[in-house]
């Protein structure tokens, strides 16, 4: 488990139950939200976790993730803005770069908007490199880039 910052925070993994509060803060969160009915395709997928991050009884933030095979793939990572810039977005990267790891994942890959500098900064400095990009990916046209990560096996 990834050292998280003080304020005891837990993460644990979602379930049906916590749906509503995802959808809230994914709403929050996000320009174009997931639904409610993605997230729950994500729950039903055996290859797809979603973990999600609490402060007593509030969530603050969640990561959707698959293992597949031997790569791990970054769908959905989202901190409640009243809690940014405390260092959780690189704690649930790192949560699922551990699991990864643990897994037996040789790579990590994710897409991200390439307006959102401040996510892409993040991913840099935990070692991703821009290996592509996707024209118009976002519902709303914007591009992505596509990152990858080595992970080394512990």
């Amino acid at each position: 488990m990834a050292d998280f910052p003080s304020g005891s925070f837990t993460v644990r993994t979602m379930t049906a139950d916590d749906l509503a509060k995802i959808v809230e803060l994914e709403g929050r969160c996000h320009i174009t939200p997931w639904s409610a009915q993605l997230f729950e395709e994500e729950l039903s997928r055996a290859y797809s976790t979603i973990d999600i991050l609490w402060q007593a009884d509030r969530l603050v933030g969640y990561i959707c993730f698959w293992q597949v095979c031997d790569e791990l793939h970054i769908l959905n990572v989202a901190v409640d803005r009243a809690f940014r810039r405390r260092g959780l977005g690189r704690v649930l990267v790192e949560h699922v770069l551990q699991h990864g790891r643990a897994g037996g994942c040789d790579r990590a890959f994710l897409e991200v908007r390439t307006g959102n500098r401040g996510a892409i900064a993040l991913y840099d400095s935990l070692g991703f490199e821009v290996i592509g990009r996707r024209v118009k990916y976002y519902p709303d046209g914007e591009d992505a880039l596509v990152m990858e990560r080595k992970i080394l096996h512990s």
